[in-house]
């Protein structure tokens, strides 16, 4: 069977990608233009890997034509197709490439898609990246023909996006000499793509900066003429550049929708020469908490594409996006070999302290600009609190914070550290989910009382920095619920009583509720921390932090669990009145400690221990009461 007669082979999509396809062939999203940018960027990378395969195998590229990338319109046919002369792809690439999902977040990016408002859906694909797939917001039909540099057999795939799709062999005539030609079969509603005036400004919004040239043909029979030179942006001068033009490469290369929030772009020169370019977007990507999730910087030497896992910032700053275009790196090597050089090496710790540095600018000159990014990417950032002790200083005065005094603004350790009282040696802190669960908790009345600030710290990564033996300014971060609090030392405010003694009786009854609960504390004492509530746990002295523990085990990884001291309020009415009952009441004593202590679990964010008893014996104390 020649090629020429050779049937199409029908086969499905992946779940995933069927469930990506249905979204795109039925989206009502206004802003459909994100697909051009997404194909161009395909086939700018298609240029820039066989750039890189090149230097291994010259003939892959030898009497060839330059990289280029050729859009051609048809709007008579309402078609347009868009063509380059990079790698290509053989039938097997094809299928992994067309046929399943590799990047992680797709389920995160689809139901978030599939449940946005109208005006919000293209920022949402525009955002994730979607790619290829995005040609059906404004085509009935995508046909693909490729050919991979060097190989001696093209293809062709094609699909309505309703899926399925087949891949058939074709003659070398009817293919690229190599690379891949997209084609798109127009939708009603899409045909203005087809119009030259309408694409070309469409490509110079969403593409205009790409790294390899573009070229427009009007009609099949035109001549085509260059729309867009593929100078690297990276690599001009910043003098001749404006915001829109970083805004336009940012978007085309980064795979964004929105703006950056910071742009880096200058030259290191010196031992190591290298250009970056970098930015900061200013909403969240999808996958930024996944575990899998690596940088997104490039590498390029000598403005060849060599990998994007050269890993050029540490994980906590895996939010920036861009990239790092080398003089001096060696191209006639692996890339294993590239990312084991010293100098690679030099070169990640020099642009990892740039950013660093440039946020801390950012911090001081424009702190409205910087705290919308806090906003976003610190709980990310804090991460290098736990993982990066070289920077941690640096970090630390990125860092901002809610605190119980700040009435719910951002507050940095500078300004925390000016405004300590007299008397207090650290730096008070709770950690937990919730912001307004952790301001009102009971450990903290004793602390307000005093005027002490404390730092809220609602994210799970706080509970793990915090335990590192960290200090700022030679103050150590204390926990709040850990411990004794040492608070006497520190006056109280004007208008709050001093405490008095702990009487007898108060005693008395602290001792013989230690003796009803038994294992299930460490101890039971009265406590310094509070007010207005009558009782509190707290971890031991050197006992694990309660919310780490509580993480680490949600994770399958807690060691044995400590046992909580219970800290009982002298001062509370309740507790005076329970100080008070005599042998007589043995049975309401001993229902009572077990209450405080539910109460107590509850008030931390816990279930009572028995809840059953709970139920019991609060019915008991119930019914006495009401007589």
């Amino acid at each position: 069977m020649t090629v020429e007669t050779a049937a199409p082979e029908t086969r499905a999509f992946e779940a995933d990608v069927a469930k990506l396809l249905h979204l795109m062939v039925h989206s009502v999203y206004s802003d459909k233009d994100v697909f051009f940018r997404e194909l161009i960027s395909n086939a700018a990378d298609a240029c820039e890997k066989l750039r890189f395969e090149a230097l291994s195998d010259a003939s892959l590229i030898s009497g060839e034509a330059p990289f280029r990338i050729d859009v051609t319109l048809d709007p008579d046919a309402r078609q347009l197709s868009i063509e380059d002369n990079g790698i290509g792809m053989s039938e097997a690439d094809l299928t992994d490439a067309l046929g399943t999902i590799a990047r992680s977040g797709t389920k995160a990016f689809m139901e978030r898609v599939a449940g946005s408002k109208e005006a919000e859906g293209s920022h949402f694909i525009g955002q994730f990246g979607v790619g290829f797939y995005s040609a059906f917001m404004v085509a009935d039909e995508v046909e693909v023909v490729t050919r991979r540099a060097g190989a001696d057999q093209a293809w062709r795939w094609r699909s309505d996006g309703l899926g399925t799709y087949t891949i058939q062999p074709v003659e070398l005539g009817e293919a690229p000499a190599r690379g891949t030609r997209v084609t798109l079969h127009l939708k009603d509603d899409a045909a203005s793509y087809a119009e030259a005036y309408t694409a070309e400004s469409t490509i110079k919004s969403q593409s205009g900066h790409v790294p390899v040239p573009i070229w427009l043909k009007e009609k099949p029979d035109a001549e085509p003429r260059q729309i867009a030179d593929g100078a690297a942006l990276w690599m001009r001068p910043k003098s001749e550049l404006k915001p829109e033009d970083y805004t336009d490469f940012y978007r085309s290369f980064a795979g964004q929708y929105d703006e950056p929030a910071l742009t880096l772009h200058y030259r290191a020169e010196g031992l190591h020469e290298y250009s970056v370019l970098a930015f900061v977007p200013e909403s969240k990507p999808f996958d930024l908490f996944d575990p899998d999730r690596a940088g997104r910087m490039k590498l390029y030497v000598r403005r060849v594409f060599i990998t994007e896992e050269a890993e050029i910032l540490p994980r906590y700053l895996r939010f920036v996006r861009g990239l790092v275009d080398s003089a001096d790196l060696p191209l006639n090597v692996s890339r294993e070999m590239i990312q084991e050089s010293p100098a690679l090496a030099a070169i990640k710790k020099g642009v990892t302290n740039r950013v660093l540095s440039e946020l801390e600018k950012l911090a001081d000159k424009e702190p409205e600009r910087y705290l919308k990014i806090w906003d976003v990417f610190g709980p990310v950032l804090k991460e290098g609190l736990y993982e990066d002790y070289g920077r941690r200083a640096a970090l630390l005065s990125l860092a901002r914070f809610k605190t119980t005094g700040s009435g719910g603004e951002w507050r940095s350790l500078k300004d925390y550290v000016a405004n300590l009282k007299e008397g207090q040696d650290a730096i008070y802190y709770a950690v937990g989910t919730d912001l307004d669960r952790l301001a009102a908790s009971p450990q903290l009345e004793g602390f307000r009382a005093r005027g002490i600030d404390v730092l809220l710290l609602p994210d799970h990564v706080d509970s793990f920095w915090v335990t590192g033996g960290i200090e700022h300014e030679g103050k150590p971060f204390r926990s709040v619920t850990q411990g004794l609090a040492d608070l006497g030392k520190i006056k109280l405010q004007e208008g709050e009583s001093e405490t008095a003694d702990v009487s007898g009786e108060v005693g008395g009854f602290i001792a013989f509720a230690k003796g009803v609960l038994g294992d299930s504390v460490s101890d039971v004492r009265a406590s310094e921390r509070l007010r207005e509530s009558a009782v509190c746990l707290v971890a031991p002295d050197n006992g694990m932090d309660r919310q780490l523990e509580r993480l680490l085990a949600s994770a399958g990884r807690a060691p044995t669990p400590t046992k909580p001291v219970l800290e009982i309020n002298p001062r509370h009415e309740l507790v005076e009145r329970l100080s008070r009952l005599g042998e007589a009441d043995t049975s309401l004593r001993e229902d009572a400690a077990h209450l405080l202590f539910d109460e107590a679990r509850i008030a931390d964010g816990e279930a009572p221990l028995d809840p059953r008893g709970f139920s019991a014996r609060l019915a008991r104390v119930l019914t006495r009461a009401v007589g």
